[in-house]
């Protein structure tokens, strides 16, 4: 995750610093030409008038705006809060509405993740029925009849389980419903919002995704046509594309997930190949461990005859002392290589295991087998 990131840090640096200069440039442009036009305007009282401007902009006060603190307003913002969007237009500038966002955003975020995870579940569980009828029909359409192997007592929910649909397919048919709510909503957003179709498409990935930079931002004009139908419409479709987008992201990390084991699996095929192709003998597995009896007998003799000096505060050397714990060093070596092997057993050549919240909705919805 930190190579994505620094990758990430170093492509969006080069895409962006030139045109941050350039329009750092043209603003200090702009500012010069101002004052070279007025230069009887006092210094510090333009910085101040711009400071000023600055913060009215932010707190929504100038330009053709709405109010921001009306009830339809405040909605907006408590929607944001919840879904963790944020986008950064409205926020609490009293005391006593900041310190209420820091209790009622722990609620409101908890309570969004809790419907989140109940569609996440509730769509895997449509999706998994659509596909198992799919699955059905091609058995019906091959002469293969699954009804025989069903029991009239086990339910639909169990019968469901007898078979997982394929993460891949879960993932794409997530994936164009997340795009045909996108494109519904641009094309909703760009004539009314005086956006492009690709600023509007833009729009809906920061806001479905939660991300909400607030650099384009709905609903914030005077008026509106059909106002109340456009908010109406663009409430249903920020609550479809998050909870879309959301349950898109959760298999999609199950996909990475997979693709991770992947490569850890391989990672560990190309040690043991190393080791093998060294020939190294000194590794201590349960055969090496299973000695004749004889030689049991002769370590268990030293052993008793090593302690009896012992007992008899004799002075034994460093090699009695070693020969003497032999015995329970090997058996220390039998239990870890015996741990390690039911490790590698269950996590089948190692990876991510223990999945919670989303994730185990997932594993229990789409099966490990296909993870």
């Amino acid at each position: 995750m930190t190579a994505y990131m620094l990758a990430g840090a170093t492509v969006f640096m080069f895409l962006e610093r030139d045109n941050e200069v350039e329009e750092r440039k043209k603003y200090n442009d702009s500012l010069n030409l101002f004052r070279q036009k007025y230069p009887q305007i006092n210094e510090t009282d333009l910085q101040i008038l711009l400071n000023a401007h600055t913060e009215a902009e932010s707190a929504g006060f100038i330009g053709n705006k709405r109010p921001r603190w009306d009830f339809s307003g405040a909605f907006y913002f408590v929607g944001t809060v919840v879904s963790t969007i944020g986008f950064g237009m409205t926020t609490p500038r009293t005391i006593g509405g900041k310190i209420l966002l820091i209790f009622y955003g722990f609620l409101g975020c908890a309570g969004a993740i809790l419907f989140f995870n109940l569609f996440l579940e509730r769509i895997i569980t449509f999706l998994a029925y659509i596909l198992r009828a799919i699955h059905e029909r091609k058995l019906r359409i091959k002469g293969i009849d699954n009804k025989d192997r069903r029991n009239s007592h086990i339910s639909d929910d169990e019968q469901l389980d007898t078979w997982k649909p394929s993460v891949y397919w879960v993932m794409l048919i997530l994936l164009l419903g997340a795009v045909v709510v996108a494109c519904c909503a641009s094309a909703m957003y760009y004539p009314v919002e005086d956006w492009t179709y690709f600023e509007a498409i833009y729009f809906c990935f920061v806001t479905f995704a939660t991300i909400g930079f607030g650099d384009y931002v709905v609903s914030q004009k005077d008026d509106y046509e059909n106002k109340h139908f456009y908010r109406l419409g663009n409430f249903i479709f920020i609550v479809l594309g998050c909870c879309c987008i959301y349950s898109l992201f959760n298999v999609t990390s199950i996909v990475i997930k997979q693709f991770l084991n992947w490569m850890i699996s391989k990672l560990n095929c190309h040690c043991r190949r190393r080791k093998r192709s060294r020939g190294r003998r000194n590794a201590i597995t349960p055969r090496h461990l299973n000695g004749s009896a004889r030689h049991k007998k002769s370590e268990k003799t030293d052993s008793d005859s090593d302690s009896d000096r012992r007992n008899s505060d004799e002075m034994i050397s460093m090699k009695d002392f070693l020969h003497t714990n032999k015995i329970s060093l090997a058996l220390m070596q039998k239990q870890l290589w015996e741990t390690a092997q039911r490790g590698q057993m269950s996590s089948h050549g190692g990876g991510f295991q223990g999945p919670v919240g989303p994730m185990a909705i997932l594993d229990r919805k789409l099966g490990q087998e296909d993870v």
